[in-house]
């Protein structure tokens, strides 16, 4: 999964390039370098550099891993401090209870989620061959432990669960950053930071409480741990447990939209992630599981006077002592346990105000926890680049093996490394997208806006780059995108555009030419 080990090389290892860095010192695309694509030209190279290191079982089986990973889904790890919402927020995207949610062992460990044809759970120790282990429910939800072996002994998990959501993504659970065990921490930094290697996970979801100083650190070393470092496109920053910022008023969810918004104007943040999407993890997760039982329990509860349900749900301890029949107290503690007060208030509420079913119920509970929208930034900013990230990664990939394993009969391929990261205006739009947002480019915030939407900040159809609905037609798309071209061909020629400015309106220019071709109408 995370690729074959390879030890460290002897002697100090230079700076790795990135491809998608830095943040500064760009120049405009030059011409491809081939007629194939992108993803075709690293593979290529992929090829060729392995066929280099044919007597070199390590670099050569690393190499292949990377060939392998362009047939493998999307890897999305989701990471940040012990109790942001983390195994939470990915039971509500896989729509199952599968990911440990207590303190227990399992959640010290890395834990990868994949589909497949039937369940199983596999152990992989640090030294020895996987084993399996036995699955079992507990309450609806999934459960299995370490069957005695030492968690400090164990390199990851592997759970293999029949999914539609994961067969184009796999979700990589890390352990929280900052926990009280130093190795626990240590676990999460060493695979989402490795010292100078490719992170196995393709792009990361980090989850935050509120935006504290840790979280910035984490982000920054996130972006500067040698070739590991990330890019603001492959990091998406979500505010987490947003149900708990209004103290569970109903309200609460536009407080922490409001919150969201305002993070993601901050300068310092911008130049980390891509975008700040607040969601409410534990509605989420329990509306996506709602049971028929859980939703009978709410209709009981609606139906009492709205004062009384209010006044139990002034604290969770008043509301599991309350005096009541139906439903019964182990019935209501289990409801907050499931939902929290904010899920049970909004749940009687959205039924008070006539949802009659479970099915509608649940609808009206994943939207306004603000899941949708989180689903939609995960599908137009990491699965539109999915082969983009892949040879990113593989080119980090090739270019440590040529580091650390110096041959003269490889300069072609370094040459050829070069030329790819010189010419592939995907990965130039990455840096230039990366400058707006870091603020080594300045425009006038309209113009700033507009450059970072034609790049791709906002998704990387034709109809996300101008701004479009995704069912527009053809012509409408070809005239937006010729009277693009044309502003910012004004503004990379005018006398008054600084050379970095000019330089960077020139990368504009590219996309917006790209975008035309794609976009002309059938003759």
């Amino acid at each position: 999964m995370s690729g074959p080990g390879w030890s460290r090389p002897s002697g100090p290892v230079p700076p790795q390039r990135d491809p998608a860095g830095p943040t500064h010192g760009f120049r405009a695309p030059a011409p491809p370098p081939t007629s194939m694509d992108l993803t075709a030209s690293v593979r290529e190279l992929l090829r060729r550099t392995i066929e280099a290191y044919a007597d070199s079982p390590q670099a050569a089986g690393w190499l292949q891993h990377h060939l392998d990973r362009f047939g493998e889904p999307l890897r999305v790890a989701i990471a940040g401090k012990v109790k942001a919402g983390k195994s939470t927020l990915l039971n509500a995207l896989v729509g199952e209870q599968i990911a440990p949610t207590d303190a227990g062992e399992c959640t010290r460990v890395v834990t990868w989620y994949q589909d497949a044809p039937s369940p199983k759970v596999q152990v992989f120790p640090r030294n020895g061959p996987p084993r399996p282990l036995t699955i079992s429910r507990n309450r609806g939800a999934l459960s299995f432990d370490l069957q005695g072996m030492p968690v400090e002994q164990v390199d990851r998990l592997l759970v293999d669960w029949p999914s539609q959501s994961l067969r184009t993504t796999n979700l990589i659970d890390t352990p929280g950053i900052g926990s009280l065990s130093a190795d626990t921490s240590a676990r999460a930094s060493a695979f989402l930071t490795p010292d100078d290697s490719p992170s196995p996970a393709d792009a990361v979801v980090y989850l935050m409480r509120h935006l504290h100083a840790g979280d910035v650190r984490f982000l920054e070393a996130f972006h500067d741990r040698g070739v590991a470092r990330a890019t603001p496109v492959n990091t998406i920053a979500v505010l987490s447990r947003a149900d708990e910022i209004g103290v569970g008023r109903l309200d609460a969810l536009t407080s922490a939209r409001r919150i969201a918004r305002r993070y993601r104007g901050d300068e310092k943040l911008r130049g980390l992630c891509q975008t700040v999407v607040a969601v409410a993890g534990l509605l989420a997760e329990s509306a996506r599981t709602m049971r028929q039982d859980e939703f009978t329990a709410l209709t009981e509860l609606a139906a009492l006077p709205r004062a009384d349900v209010e006044a139990m749900l002034l604290s969770a301890d008043r509301f599991g002592r309350a005096e009541l029949d139906r439903p019964d107290s182990d019935t209501r503690i289990a409801l907050l346990e499931r939902f929290g007060l904010f899920g049970v208030r909004l749940g009687t509420t959205l039924i008070r105000q006539g949802v009659t079913d479970s099915s509608a119920l649940t609808t009206e509970l994943i939207r306004r926890s603000g899941l949708d929208e989180l689903r939609t930034v995960l599908a137009n900013q990491f699965a539109e680049r999915r082969d983009l990230l892949k040879s990113r990664s593989a080119l980090l990939a090739i270019d440590l093996v040529l580091t650390r394993e110096p041959r003269p009969s490889t300069a072609p391929l370094r040459a050829e490394v070069e030329r790819i990261l010189a010419g592939a205006h995907e990965f130039v739009e990455l840096r230039t997208l990366s400058a707006l947002r870091g603020g080594a480019v300045t425009f006038s915030p309209d113009a700033a806006e507009d450059a970072e939407r034609l790049l791709g900040g906002d998704g990387g159809s034709p109809a996300a780059r101008l701004g479009l609905d995704p069912g527009t037609e053809p012509g409408e798309l070809h005239a937006a995108a010729r009277e693009a071209l044309s502003r910012w061909k004004r503004r990379a020629e005018s006398p008054l555009t600084g050379r970095s400015s000019a330089d960077a309106a020139r990368v504009v220019v590219r996309s917006c030419e790209g975008i035309l071709a794609s976009s002309a109408p059938y003759r």
